[in-house]
């Protein structure tokens, strides 16, 4: 079992790099999309919507293949860590998005009417006083999206990148013991996604003791 989930391991570096780049696509999704729903009315409302569901509510395996499969066909060919990140990261991006837009509504409305009385246009208000109040709020749903993208990279190994998904099936093709080899990549993930969990509950008590919230964890 400990020399299987060490071959398997192998693999984490490619984990790893969908899961950062999937970051990349991630987080400025989340925040721009999620403020501007929160700010948008009519047509544009409905446009930013439209794209956030796109995301949200398609299949992540069905996104895969498109991108990576799909698009060649029409002269876009795009290299498969590219897909894997870009696809697996809008994807929580989209979900995250949400928290974002439900902590911006959550917050009450008469200080939106305070910094107008304070002489302060509509974007300070929201970056100088609806925003920093807002992400305590905000923070244990990015903690599960970021959880929820790093597992989700057992997907990519679906358009061919090797990593511990990828890494184990090798191994069991070698081996013929998949009971043992799949139970060494549970093992894996658990070693990988558990820290990272601790880490995060760990900046949300912090994020949320720093802005006077005293959460206890």
């Amino acid at each position: 079992m400990i020399s299987t989930t060490l071959s398997i391991l192998q693999g984490l570096s490619v984990t790893l790099q969908v899961t950062c780049l999937g970051l990349l696509f991630a987080l400025p999704f989340m925040f721009v999309c999620g403020v501007a729903q929160y700010l948008a009315t009519g047509i544009w409302g409905w446009i930013i919507t439209a794209l956030i569901e796109f995301w949200r509510s398609s299949p992540v395996l069905v996104l895969l293949f498109v991108f990576y499969y799909s698009l060649p066909a029409f002269g876009i060919t795009l290299p498969a860590i590219l897909v894997g990140s870009m696809v697996l990261g809008l994807n929580a991006g989209g979900y995250a998005s949400q928290a974002v837009r439900a902590a911006l509504q959550g917050l009450a409305r008469g200080q939106i009417e305070a910094g107008r009385a304070l002489g302060f246009r509509r974007l300070p208000i929201l970056l100088l006083i609806e925003l920093p109040q807002a992400l305590p709020i905000m923070m244990p749903s990015f903690i599960n999206q970021f959880i929820q993208l790093l597992k989700g990279t057992s997907l990519v190994s679906l358009i061919m990148l090797t990593d511990m998904t990828f890494r184990a099936k090798e191994i069991a093709q070698v081996k013929y013991d998949p009971a043992g080899v799949y139970s060494g990549l549970l093992l894996s993930y658990l070693i990988v996604c558990y820290p990272i969990t601790r880490f995060g509950r760990w900046v949300e008590s912090q994020v949320a003791r720093s802005q006077g919230l005293g959460h206890a964890v």
